[in-house]
């Protein structure tokens, strides 16, 4: 029974972790209403007071130390820390304006994304499906530049940031509560020159919101870390073949929201890339299941 108990754990918090981060837009929208940059300013600041906090009640803050005394790993999650900062940045831009379809595509993007980064950078080996899941990303692509006319460059920019970001955090023996913490602290500093500045102009970032604002800027906080916590949590307890097709909560979620809950609009061109993405999806999951069930 132990066994099976873990994994319903296991599948409870990877379903938290995805059903949170999918249902993002739907708390963000309520800050629409406060620019990008003033919800990611808070939102850093707020996750490093929740995220510190849970370290010390923890008693984990000797594992915060030992990065401060490796100056490559520092290094490193500061380059984690602006990846997943400007990720934040254009997803509250894309919540903002109306673009959480583009916000989707570009998180149905990010495993296939990971694929080519680890045959351009780790220098992994494809296989068969998984140069067909590649090929019809970029058929995807290809269909979006010439429908629109230019590049999608807001899901581009979503599935390249934190593929990029997946990478990187992959090569640091970092945990998720001491790495989310040392990245929050990372980004404080353009935080508050960014607020230094805004007050200059007349504008208070951290201060003169209604309550409601006020509470919802605090609370995104927490909902940075929660996540991530849960997903952790999930890691540790289900197989990566499991956790794969778990991913595909968070960008089913987002699409769902933008359609059916935001009236954005389809266009028919856009539901082929979508599909031809979807295929890709499909083939590369089926391959990965492959690899897991026959690791020879």
């Amino acid at each position: 029974m132990y066994p099976q108990r873990h994994l319903l754990i296991g599948i409870a918090c990877g379903l938290l972790a995805y059903g949170i981060w999918g249902f993002f837009p739907l708390f963000f929208h309520q800050l629409a209403h406060v620019s990008p940059m003033d919800v990611l300013s808070n939102r850093a600041v707020w996750a490093c007071v929740f995220v510190g906090l849970l370290l010390t009640l923890r008693r984990q803050w000797h594992k915060v130390a030992e990065v401060f005394r490796n100056w490559r790993q520092l290094l490193m999650l500061t380059v984690a820390a602006l990846l997943i900062g400007s990720n934040w940045l254009v997803f509250l831009w894309a919540v903002a304006n109306r673009q959480v379809v583009a916000s989707s595509l570009g998180y149905f993007l990010t495993p296939l994304v990971n694929v080519l980064l680890g045959l351009v950078v780790l220098k992994e080996r494809l296989n068969r499906l998984e140069w067909l899941s590649v090929l019809l990303a970029l058929a995807a692509m290809t269909n979006e530049i010439i429908a629109i006319g230019g590049l999608p460059w807001v899901s581009l920019f979503l599935a390249g940031t934190f593929g990029t970001y997946g990478l990187v955090r992959k090569q640091l023996p970092v945990d998720a509560v001491s790495g989310l913490w040392l990245e929050t602290l990372v980004m404080l500093p353009v935080c508050a020159l960014y607020a230094f500045w805004q007050a200059g102009n007349g504008h208070a970032v951290f201060t003169g919101h209604d309550l409601s604002t006020s509470w919802l800027l605090i609370a995104a906080g927490a909902l940075t870390a929660l996540p991530l916590l849960a997903f952790a949590a999930a890691a540790q307890r289900l197989d990566l073949a499991t956790i794969g097709m778990l991913m595909y909560i968070n960008p089913t979620l987002q699409f769902v929201t933008a359609i059916w809950l935001f009236g954005e609009p389809m266009r028919a061109e856009q539901l082929l890339s979508f599909g031809l993405i979807w295929l890709g999806l499909l083939v590369f999951s089926w391959s990965a299941w492959g690899k897991y069930r026959n690791p020879d």
